[in-house]
């Protein structure tokens, strides 16, 4: 099975379902991940702080959270992945990246998670980001939002 469902608080202008669809498609066909059923949750960084601090003991902002809802031995993935789209804006000024990029490598970090990569280090950052850079390898992320 290979669901995605997309979901995003009202008050925030939301990603184009298909696209996210199709790049969460492409991370997890890169890793050779068949199966998956997951949520992505768009939302603003009250939610995200709240997940931080109930799940992590950290009350800091955030912009995105991964849980794995499934062992990480299985082959399938059942996850929830939760993104801050106001903390994606600020990131994409801060690294001078489109927006729209920025939420999409959001996706791509989120599903990464999933498939149990960490980005605890240096070097396994540099590599999350590298995998990364790969998904997003031409792939449009122009036209993202909107009808």
């Amino acid at each position: 099975m290979r669901h995605v469902e997309v979901d995003c608080d009202p008050s925030l202008s939301s990603p184009k379902k298909e696209i996210v669809r199709k790049l969460v498609s492409k991370v997890f066909q890169n890793h050779n991940i068949e199966k998956y059923e997951i949520s992505i949750i768009f939302s603003g960084d009250k939610l995200l702080t709240k997940l931080k601090q109930e799940f992590f003991k950290k009350d800091q902002l955030t912009d995105v959270i991964a849980f794995r809802l499934n062992n990480y031995n299985e082959s399938n993935i059942d996850g929830e992945i939760y993104i801050s789209l106001p903390r994606a804006e600020v990131n994409s000024k801060h690294y001078k990246e489109p927006y729209p990029k920025e939420v999409l490598r959001l996706i791509a970090h989120g599903c990464l998670h999933l498939i149990g990569f960490n980005d605890n280090t240096k070097k396994n950052k540099e590599n999350m980001t590298a995998l990364e850079d790969k998904s997003l390898e031409n792939f449009d992320y122009k036209n993202i939002f909107g009808e």
